[in-house]
């Protein structure tokens, strides 16, 4: 079969992010992208110019489609706290099993390594938790950073899943918020008799 002549960029970083959640991010490389996507490995580094500049496009491809997965699920879900949850437990959706999971944490390695990508993830934090927040904003007792707490306690609860995935990773995801939500009820301040 012929290579292709043209492809779009967002085909081939989709190619280079599979690549990099096989193997890690080591496994990138114009030799194996050009084999993914059937475009040469020539025209690659034309496109892209070096191996660095490839890895970064493709993690920065991979952002913009969780950039879009959460402001999605932020405008379909209900602004209240079961919405939160459904929206932290359908970001936790994109983990896969426990290989993909781990893989991805290398991935999360060279996102903390690149101050470019390290920006990206600062700023989805931003919106996450500002999402969050809102989802909390017609409870008066609600601390004013509960969207940072209520995303640390999920990444949190990811990584506990981790150590022993023997369920669904949503289902333990849906039950440690369920019981975030349920304790920040029960952390009320008593009333003065």
């Amino acid at each position: 079969m012929p290579r292709p002549k043209t492809l779009p960029d967002r085909d081939v970083l989709e190619a280079a992010l599979k690549i990099i959640h096989g193997g890690g991010p080591e496994a990138l490389t114009f030799a194996s992208l050009a084999k993914a996507c059937g475009l040469s490995a020539a025209t690659l580094v034309q496109r892209f110019g070096s191996k660095e500049d490839l890895k970064r496009a493709a993690l920065l491809h991979a952002w913009d489609k969780l950039d879009g997965e959460t402001a999605r699920l932020a405008t379909a879900l209900p602004k209240t706290p079961a919405g939160a949850v459904r929206l932290l437990v359908g970001l936790s959706g994109n983990y896969g099993g426990i290989e993909a999971y781990a893989e991805g944490l290398l991935v999360l390695r060279e996102d903390l390594r690149d101050p470019v990508l390290r920006a990206r993830g600062a700023a989805w934090k931003a919106v996450l938790t500002g999402a969050l927040d809102d989802c909390f904003a017609d409870i008066p007792s609600a601390p004013s950073d509960v969207g940072l707490m209520m995303a640390s306690v999920w990444q949190g609860a990811l990584l506990w899943w981790g150590f022993d995935p023997k369920v669904d990773v949503a289902a333990f995801v849906e039950e440690s918020l369920d019981r975030f939500v349920a304790a920040l009820a029960l952390s009320e301040p008593a009333t003065a008799a």
